[in-house]
């Protein structure tokens, strides 16, 4: 039997995946194969590296940092989350990220970003060691979080990406396709979510006025999250996923830079996950 995990992203609702899967790990339950977008893979990836508690921590910690995220970081660089911070200064010098027990972790890695010339989805298996800041596996999860409009699109051997969420926000359906047969599904918003239309069409089609089909994709990102939501129902009706969500809107900024509204999605997500422990250990069994 191939277990999988799949993590959907969310800007800093992200903390509640990192309550979540700090619980599953505390708890020894492992996986075969993970699939994380944007804020699911950049703090997913600590599932493999076994890391209980990091991306909490250096959140907290660095939250109020300008070096981390800021519109200082946004208007000199292009990037609202600081690259050079973010993906070299924070995982390699001040909250190591543990690459070598990830790389040893038999566990497989996929981060999700989006091609940003045809507008899909492309999923990218983490397994290319390298312990710097110029891997290329970090590269393809920096491209998996980067939000358009305030992030650049990043560049990996010819190719141009961002943000994974708008092509492909749950990607059950590909976990599906590794031939998974037990799933969890771990949600940032409730079950009751109905995601609208993109507001800021206008300034997306200025900004990617060079991508038709990038722009094509986002216009119709919400019809494409909320068939998602329908079908991962359907499947979790059917008993055939299991699924851990907020019970709530978590209301928490994209940027957010209050640490106890961290500490309280993060603790969300514990409190859900130690609800469904046993439940979802029997459906693992």
């Amino acid at each position: 039997m191939k277990k999988g995990l799949v993590m959907e992203g969310g800007a800093m609702r992200g903390m509640f995946t990192c309550g979540v899967i700090d619980v599953l790990m505390e708890n020894g339950i492992e996986f075969d194969s993970a699939v994380g977008v944007s804020a699911g893979a950049t703090f997913g990836l600590n599932y493999k590296s076994k890391q209980i508690g990091r991306p909490l921590r250096y959140n907290k910690k660095y939250c109020k940092d300008k070096r981390y995220a800021s519109m200082e970081s946004l208007i000199k660089t292009g990037d609202i989350y600081n690259v050079p911070f973010c993906y070299g200064t924070l995982p390699y010098e001040l909250d190591i990220w543990d690459v070598d027990t990830f790389y040893s972790n038999p566990m497989d890695f996929y981060c999700v970003a989006t091609d940003i010339t045809t507008g899909q989805a492309v999923y990218h298996k983490c397994d290319n060691y390298d312990a710097t800041p110029e891997g290329a596996d970090i590269s393809w999860i920096r491209a998996s979080a980067s939000m358009p409009v305030v992030s650049r699109p990043v560049e990996i051997d010819g190719g141009v990406y961002l943000d994974g969420g708008m092509s492909d926000s749950i990607p059950l359906k590909f976990m599906e396709s590794q031939g998974c047969d037990k799933i969890l599904v771990i949600e940032t918003q409730p079950a009751d979510y109905v995601k609208k239309p993109q507001k800021y069409m206008g300034l997306i089609k200025l900004m990617l006025s060079k991508y038709p089909k990038m722009i094509a994709t986002m216009a119709g990102r919400h019809d494409m999250y909320n068939n998602q939501k329908s079908y991962i129902k359907s499947k979790e009706a059917a008993g055939d996923v299991f699924v851990i969500r907020p019970d709530a809107p978590l209301h928490i900024g994209a940027t957010e830079k209050n640490p106890d509204e961290l500490q309280r999605v993060y603790d969300v997500g514990r409190r859900i996950a130690i609800e469904n422990l046993d439940e979802l250990k029997k459906y693992l069994a």
